[in-house]
């Protein structure tokens, strides 16, 4: 079955801000989606952040596209393309696929900047058009563009491409000074339309290359243009909406804090003790700003809270109003106060309060934050900070306000709900849900519209019972009547006969139970009906380390397959999935996810998964999974079996409302009948939950926007810069300088090349003896082994380099990077003194010093002993480490086990390696002079160089 694209969303009330001017040069979107003229592309990139969707007609081709900055020099770009003149699949009347219209394609573009623009020299950038799939559209190209004339209104670009576009292009842009959203375009379109698939069917059959010229016209997020080629009109209209910016609509519907004149008169801690209704004051009170699982205890003058939050999206600022409320209600001589914000009870982060003076100052505005930084502490929380179950009948004494079920209009991003909740996140909603999917045969839209209730109730401490019922009002998905043609279970393609069984379901009727093993460790077990195909028994747990660049987690379900009719019924297919995943952070608040693992079909392998937070919080990332599984379902073959993909963006609600709130949007494009590396939906990834609080923990000094005050909103803890890429040549510089002044001097090269030649000859004396011995036991399994063990042994070393640069801290970096550079110029030298040698290798049995045939697969000298000793070198020498050679020397000699090595030519490759490594290693060991780090500070992120010259 053909269907690929899932779209799903939330029914939100989107509020659209149109406000300035584009600047005079603006990159503008083609009829293709991404920045250029008509149909050309230029060097011009839109803003860090921005994410573009339009609609394009050019004769034959309708472009639904949406194109987004993904990083200040790198474009991508996503469309759906319509050919008029092709049919999809037939015209005939009543066949299969006859309601599916034209013939439909999707395109992935890309566009990189190579160099950024010069008073005297243009900017230059290298593209791709249609880079996965069908191929149809496929190109590359490369464009130089310059902005000209004092007030900078005229840009012009020359490129040259292969494929799409065809040649020489070029464009020219003119924006009067009168009216700067208007511009003219012009351009020579350097497609070979004739070319295009089935062109001679369609009206690209009749075009050809060409002057376009054409205007258009941008006012705040909206724009569009028209153009005239040769013998017809284009028209692109479209929305381009910066997440770049922190939020698009001023808060004037935000609660006020908490205001002290509001609280009653303070009381004696003996008194507080007394009467559990002083402490239940401060729970309303908390509770009526949106706090839940709140948990108040005195002790020793220290007044301790444990809470969360589920409407502020700030974890800062959430603390920052528990403070301001807890230090109106604190009972006369407190001394401290500690806050532990928590999720679904689990507690994250620690804020400690020593001054109770200087916090009230620093809420009034008496102190900066400098100085109340000295008298706070926040820290990770640990269980031993969080306050335990109500013991003196506090919560029994406090009411819950506003807990009725009740309609709301544009609550939290839905258009209307029916809901109710109370103080301990008990939640009853009811709101309005639609999916659409694209692409089936059948029908090139198919729709799903429902009404889906949740109900969410505390059992204990950290166990919930979560459900979800789901009435299809709406939909036509039922309407695929091709059955899959998937070789794998069908873990996915049969959602049709889901959609047929019922219209009222179960969904979900899960049982969670959260908890904390220590500092920074969490663990969740799951049990009940996980979601609409599956039900099992699972958990999770997460590993937080106080690095704040990664995070670990493990996975393991085992899962049955639910019936169609969507209630307690089931299928025959049963499975247990799990997954180990490494989460990595990065410049410009990206970050990498790999897991591994079983996917549901019983495949096995890998997914990468790839997001950018940009300073709004939205969310644009794409996944990619390769596995063992064999989908042959069109566009896969035998040959080239399909990998699952696909890519996602994820909406804060609060930057589009007029109030703060934790509630989002998500938009999805991905197959939804393939069977290839799926994965079961969460009951409640501990990730997910924790990954937003430990950034703002992580986030300069923890606070964020703590004390909401006016004059610190440029401040970096409150409004967080963008952590750029910095550039690697200063400290490229520095590393080859320091090797160059450091290099062996003429004795000290010859005393080594004497006893690297005297190491090499007394290898040699073994070449024979030993070679005839392993041709004898080539059938041995330990001899196999080892073999194995010489192949992988360079990748797992480098591997193990790569991980000190990312994981390590700034000294064992450092040597990191020298052993990557050691493995390069060993690798190097020793594949350049493979074809000057030109050794047959013992396998070709040739004998000891004949040619082979093959002069870049020569023997001499190993190339794994080059990269193996450079790898272990450095780290040796730094950490008084020789066991490390001993690693170096089994996976060589493996090579020799193997017999695709002599023992002189892994002496060879280890003296290359070792030579190198030491020499470096000397060379840039001190690098107080050049230090890189991953994490300059305890509280920040960044990947940086810093030199002195």
């Amino acid at each position: 079955m053909s269907s690929v694209f899932r779209h799903t969303f939330h029914l939100s009330l989107w509020s659209c801000v149109i406000s300035g001017i584009v600047p005079a040069i603006a990159a503008t979107p083609t009829n293709q989606g991404y920045s250029g003229y008509i149909n050309m592309p230029n060097a011009s990139f839109e803003r860090d952040g921005t994410v573009s969707f339009g609609y394009s007609y050019d004769s034959p081709y309708g472009s639904l596209w949406t194109n987004a900055t993904i990083l200040p020099f790198l474009e991508v770009n996503a469309r759906y393309v319509s050919i008029g003149g092709i049919a999809g699949f037939t015209r005939t009347e009543g066949q299969y696929g006859s309601k599916y219209g034209r013939y439909k394609d999707k395109v992935v573009d890309a566009k990189l900047r190579l160099l950024s623009e010069t008073p005297w020299l243009p900017s230059v950038a290298v593209g791709a058009t249609d880079l996965l799939g069908t191929e149809l559209f496929k190109g590359q190209y490369i464009v130089a563009s310059k902005v000209f004339g004092k007030l900078r209104n005229v840009e012009a670009s020359i490129g040259y491409g292969h494929g799409r576009p065809d040649g020489f292009f070029g464009g020219v842009r003119w924006v009067p000074a009168s009216t700067p959203g208007l511009a003219f375009v012009a351009e020579y379109d350097g497609n070979t339309y004739s070319n295009d698939y089935r062109a001679d069917e369609t009206t690209a059959g009749q075009r050809s290359k060409g002057p376009a010229v054409g205007v258009e016209y941008r006012w705040g997020w909206l724009g569009a243009q028209i153009a005239r080629h040769r013998d017809h009109f284009s028209a692109n209209a479209y929305v381009s909406i910066p997440f770049s910016e922190r939020e698009f609509l001023p808060k004037l519907l935000e609660p006020a804090p908490f205001q002290p004149k509001d609280a009653p008169v303070r009381v004696s801690a003996a008194e507080w003790q007394k009467s559990a209704g002083h402490g239940a004051q401060l729970v309303q009170a908390l509770a009526k700003q949106n706090f839940r699982n709140i948990r108040v205890e005195l002790d020793s003058g220290t007044l301790k809270l444990t809470l969360t939050n589920n409407r502020i999206s700030n974890m800062g600022r959430a603390v920052g109003r528990a403070a301001r409320t807890a230090l109106a209600f604190a009972p006369l001589g407190t001394h401290a106060i500690h806050v532990t914000y928590t999720r679904l009870e689990q507690p994250i982060a620690t804020y400690e309060f020593f001054d109770l003076q200087r916090l009230t100052d620093y809420f009034t505005g008496l102190v900066d934050r400098e100085a109340f930084l000295q008298t706070v502490l926040v820290r990770y929380a640990n269980p031993a900070d969080r306050v335990g179950e109500d013991e003196q009948g506090m919560l029994a004494a406090v009411r819950d306000e506003g807990a009725g079920l009740g309609v709301r209009i544009n609550h939290e991003g839905e258009m209307v709900q029916l809901r109710s909740e109370d103080r301990e996140a008990n939640r009853f909603r009811i709101a309005p849900r639609a999916s659409f999917f694209f692409n089936d045969p059948s029908g090139a839209l198919r729709y799903e519209v429902s009404a889906v209730s949740n109900f969410d109730k505390r059992l204990g401490e950290g166990l919930y019972f979560n459900s979800a019922l789901k009435l299809n009002l709406f939909e036509n998905v039922s309407g695929v009547t091709q059955a899959s043609n998937s070789l794998l279970p069908h873990v996915r393609t049969d959602i049709a006969e889901y959609k047929r069984g019922s219209r009222f379901k179960l969904n979900r009727a899960m049982l969670n139970k959260y908890m904390t093993l220590d500092e920074r460790l969490y663990a969740r077990v799951s049990a009940g009906l996980y979601e609409e195909m599956y039900r099992g028994a699972g958990g999770q747990i997460l590993y937080l380390p106080k690095d704040t660049r990664w995070a670990a987690d493990l996975t393991v379900d085992a899962l049955e397959q639910r019936g169609f009719k969507g209630w307690f019924d089931k299928r025959d297919y049963r499975t247990v999935t799990a997954f180990g995943a490494l989460h990595y952070r990065l410049p410009y608040d990206m970050t990498l996810t790999a897991r591994a693992g079983r996917f549901l079909a019983k495949d096995e392998g890998v997914r990468v998964e790839f997001k950018r937070r940009f300073p709004s919080g939205v969310e644009i990332g794409a996944w990619y999974s390769k596995t063992s599984g064999k989908d042959i379902t069109s566009p896969g073959t035998p040959a080239d079996p399909y990998n699952d993909k696909g890519v996602f963006l994820s909406v804060p609600l609060n930057i589009m409302l007029l109030s703060d709130t934790q509630a989002g949007a998500g938009f999805a494009i991905a197959p939804w009948t393939r069977d290839v590396g799926q994965m079961v939906a969460s009951p409640g990834d501990l990730y997910d939950l924790m990954e937003g609080a430990r950034r703002d923990l992580s986030t300069v000094d923890g606070l964020g926007d703590f004390a909401e005050r006016k004059d610190e909103r440029n401040h970096p803890g409150v409004n967080p810069p963008v952590r750029a890429i910095p550039s690697p040549w200063p400290a490229f510089r520095w590393r080859l300088e320091q090797s160059v002044s450091s290099s062996p001097t003429l004795p000290q090269w010859a005393k080594g090349s004497l006893l690297a030649g005297g190491a090499v000859l007394a290898g040699a004396a073994l070449d024979k003896p030993v070679d005839k011995f392993v041709a004898k036991h080539q059938d041995s399994r330990v001899v196999d082994a080892w073999g194995n063990v010489g192949k992988a042994m360079p990748v797992a070393l480098a591997g193990a380099a790569g991980a000190a640069v990312a994981f390590g801290d700034g000294r064992m970096q450092n040597i990191g990077i020298i052993s990557l550079q050691s493995i390069a110029a060993s690798g190097g030298l020793s594949m350049l003194t493979k074809r000057i040698a030109q050794r047959a290798r013992p396998s070709e049995e040739l004998g000891t010093w004949h040619r082979s045939a093959n002069k870049s697969d020569a023997s001499f000298p190993s190339n794994h002993a080059a990269v193996a000793f450079a790898a272990v070198t450095p780290f040796a020498q730094e950490y008084d480490a020789p066991w490390l050679y001993g690693l170096a020397v089994v996976g060589s000699m493996g090579r020799v086990a193997e017999r695709q090595h002599w023992v002189s030519d892994v002496v060879a490759g280890g003296m290359v390696g070792y030579a190198i490594g030491s020499w470096l290693w000397q060379a840039q060991r001190d690098d107080s002079r050049s230090q890189f780090t991953v994490l300059p500070g305890a509280k920040s992120l960044s990947v940086s160089w810093s030199t002195s010259y």
